[in-house]
């Protein structure tokens, strides 16, 4: 018998398109994909048993945004079942990059995509700290370029 694979894989969430995610047209407004890579963020954390509540705590830490960035390659609609994948594809000194690939259930392309830094920092005079190495530790299984990301979810490489 065959040892379980334990090669890193994104961490996948699923949520509707909302009433309150659409424009009058019915499609997905374009801030509304902050919302749904926020949702897989955090679901990721704790996941990886890095709860937000308790990680800043245990961590005496923060991790703001520096970039937010998203490009679209099809319209999400109302009702709409998205599947978010969310993985680490950069680890620094004292940031991390997570990825966002958008896809829907039925269609093995990327919907849209969407990174964020998020820079490590003191609690109390919010100055870049190095990460720590639990929590770096802990997003290990979830840490892969999106190349091989998105070649685990089956769709094609990143458009360019």
């Amino acid at each position: 018998m065959a040892p379980p694979d334990r090669s890193p894989q994104p961490f996948v969430i699923e949520e509707y398109v909302r009433w309150s995610d659409v424009d009058f047209a019915g499609i997905i407004f374009y801030g509304s994909y902050v919302r749904l890579f926020e949702i897989a963020e955090t679901e990721l954390f704790r996941h990886c048993g890095l709860a937000y509540d308790k990680m800043f705590d245990e961590y005496d830490i923060f991790l703001p945004r520096k970039a937010v960035h998203s490009e679209f390659y099809w319209p999400a609609r109302l009702d709409d079942r998205l599947r978010i994948a969310a993985y680490v594809g950069k680890v620094g000194t004292k940031s991390l990059t997570l990825h966002f690939d958008v896809l829907r259930p039925d269609v093995p392309a990327l919907g849209a995509a969407g990174w964020m830094v998020l820079v490590c920092v003191d609690r109390k005079k919010l100055k870049p700290i190095p990460l720590p190495a639990g929590l770096i530790a802990s997003l290990a299984p979830h840490t892969l370029t999106p190349d091989a990301a998105r070649q685990s979810l089956g769709v094609a490489p990143s458009p360019r």
